[in-house]
């Protein structure tokens, strides 16, 4: 077996600490997937190994310190996502995907995907009339879907933002919750809430909705409505 070598620059040695991991525990994950040698010489990493074991491990080296050198550090749920996304033959670029703004928070934080699939359903919401996203609870669904929803808004692309999921679940009846109806309901549409205070700030909110600019209503009280020029989630 014929072995290769590539070599990828370190630029120091806090850049190093952070792409190694604790007890190397991200050069263990990437041997874990890739039958390679690597180690670290001269403020470099020396990866060896069959041609296209050692070509794929450097690309995924570089991928991380591009990351490390965006965003300041990096996950082992990253790290294994960068190297399944080179085992797949991913088209999309990582690296661009960390540049791409959503839209900017009230307090300045900027929101924009983190993976290919959060790019995906985000590229799907700005093309599509209609978007369909399933998956896990905490995969930024509504979160995403939100901040698309407050970037169309700022940039008057629609006139309204429309909120709207079931109101009972598990069985719960509105009739005997205590309260009128906004009360009844606001719990279940407490993620609603939650996303669009931290995208807007809670007084911006407050202002659109006095304005019924930004509505937050049950699933059963849509029948009939009139829904032009909205953002509807």
């Amino acid at each position: 077996m014929e072995l290769f070598e590539q070599n990828v620059l370190i630029a120091n040695e806090d850049e190093l600490i952070k792409l190694l991991g604790i007890h190397d525990k991200n050069i263990k994950i990437i041997k874990s997937y890739y039958d390679v040698n690597i180690l670290v010489r001269n403020g470099a990493l020396k990866i060896t190994g069959e041609k296209e074991n050692s070509e794929a491990v450097s690309k995924i080296i570089k991928d991380i310190l591009n990351t490390i050198r965006t965003e300041g550090d990096i996950s082992d749920q990253k790290v294994i996502y960068l190297i399944e996304a080179n085992k797949s033959n991913s088209q999309i670029d990582y690296n661009q995907i960390l540049k791409e703004v959503i839209v900017t928070s009230a307090s300045g934080r900027i929101i924009k995907p983190k993976t290919v699939g959060q790019k995906r359903y985000v590229d799907m919401i700005n093309s599509k009339d209609v978007t369909f996203g399933i998956g896990p609870a905490g995969t930024g669904k509504t979160y995403l879907a939100v901040a698309c929803a407050v970037n169309a808004f700022r940039k008057k692309e629609v006139e309204r933002i429309i909120l709207t999921r079931p109101a009972v679940e598990a069985g719960e009846k509105l009739g005997f919750l205590p309260g009128d109806l906004q009360d009844k309901v606001d719990p279940y549409l407490r993620p609603l809430y939650d996303a669009l205070f931290d995208i807007m700030g809670i007084d911006n909110f407050m202002k659109n909705v006095e304005k019924q600019l930004i509505e937050v209503a049950p699933l059963a009280y849509m029948r009939g409505r009139t829904l032009d020029s909205s953002f509807i989630i």
